[in-house]
């Protein structure tokens, strides 16, 4: 096996990997033992091209996955924990959660995924659809991600799991149905099925945060869009308790900037509050979803350890 030929799949195994964890950090992990294992078994493997060779670390990939999978929690994303709660008088009270028990976001950049990719690509990283496969039992979960995902036969899943095909049928039709139960459905690469990559929309949310002018803020809103803000426990919905935030707690975000970037194949902005001095300090990562060029969610990942995923600054001179 040629290393430099396997590594040419190290973003596509990292993105495997993160669908199955939901973490940059722990697709990180698993993608390296699986390079490392692929290194060390290089010279007794046999390859027919490089679909095989594909093939093959998706095996090795997936014998990580589960072996990692050690702790009888699931991540999350505030949406799944609770039912839409209000404004709070103190935001000081408000709950949080560790960040483990979080979904965490990914750079496109780091997935080889670009505005122009395909619909099931990006559809297949969007933070809730990587929340819901957290619902599936670990072989349901590779089974749905090697075939919807992946695109890999039933016969060739088998092979992989060392499972009969009827086996990896049935563990399909499982975790679809589960899937479908919590509002999730298996991405396709037919166009009409996905949101575009709206760039316009990224540009006017930029240029309304950064003149914090609440009102062109709301105006960006579907009537149900979500707010939510990990590692806090709270999340909003609709237009009215979003501009209540906005017009309360979320006041320290005036006079911040902003980087234009791109997560879980969806239109991101990383934001950066005024800590005085002219320094302005990484603060959240906002990722936005949307629907007929409106913003249908902002979820917001607090903590400036996001910004090393994502090759940015800490700070801002």
């Amino acid at each position: 096996m040629h290393t430099i030929e396997a590594e040419t799949y190290r973003s596509e195994i990292l993105g495997y990997c993160y669908r199955y964890f939901g973490c940059v950090a722990e697709a990180e992990d698993a993608t390296q033992e699986t390079m490392l294992r692929a290194w060390n078994a290089r010279d007794g493997a046999e390859f027919g091209g490089r679909s095989s060779l594909r093939t093959w670390l998706y095996s090795i990939a997936t014998n990580v996955c589960l072996d990692m999978t050690r702790a009888p929690q699931r991540r999350s994303l505030p949406v799944d924990l609770s039912s839409p709660g209000r404004v709070p008088d103190d935001p000081t009270t408000l709950a949080t959660l560790p960040e483990q028990e979080w979904i965490g976001p990914v750079s496109d950049a780091r997935l080889g995924i670009d505005p122009s990719a395909t619909a099931l690509t990006r559809e297949s990283v969007r933070l809730a659809f990587v929340a819901a496969l957290q619902f599936l039992p670990p072989r349901q979960r590779v089974v749905l991600i090697l075939r919807d995902v992946l695109v890999l036969s039933a016969a060739e899943c088998a092979d992989l799991l060392d499972m009969t095909v009827a086996s990896v049928n049935s563990a399909l039709a499982r975790a679809r149905t589960t899937m479908a139960r919590h509002g999730a459905t298996v991405p396709t690469d037919t166009a009409d099925e996905a949101p575009t990559y709206d760039t316009r929309l990224l540009e006017k949310y930029v240029a309304a945060f950064e003149a914090y002018d609440v009102d062109r803020l709301v105006a960006l809103l579907t009537e149900d869009a979500e707010f939510s803000m990990p590692p806090f426990e709270l999340w909003l919905r609709g237009p009215a308790e979003i501009e209540n935030w906005w017009r309360g707690p979320g006041q320290v975000c005036r006079n911040a900037r902003t980087i234009t970037t791109s997560a879980n194949g969806r239109p991101a902005v990383a934001v950066y509050h005024d800590a005085g001095d002219e320094r302005w300090e990484a603060f959240a990562i906002h990722v936005l979803d949307s629907r007929s060029g409106r913003i249908s969610s902002i979820t917001h990942f607090i903590g400036a350890g996001h910004f090393s995923d994502f090759g940015l600054p800490t700070h801002l001179p």
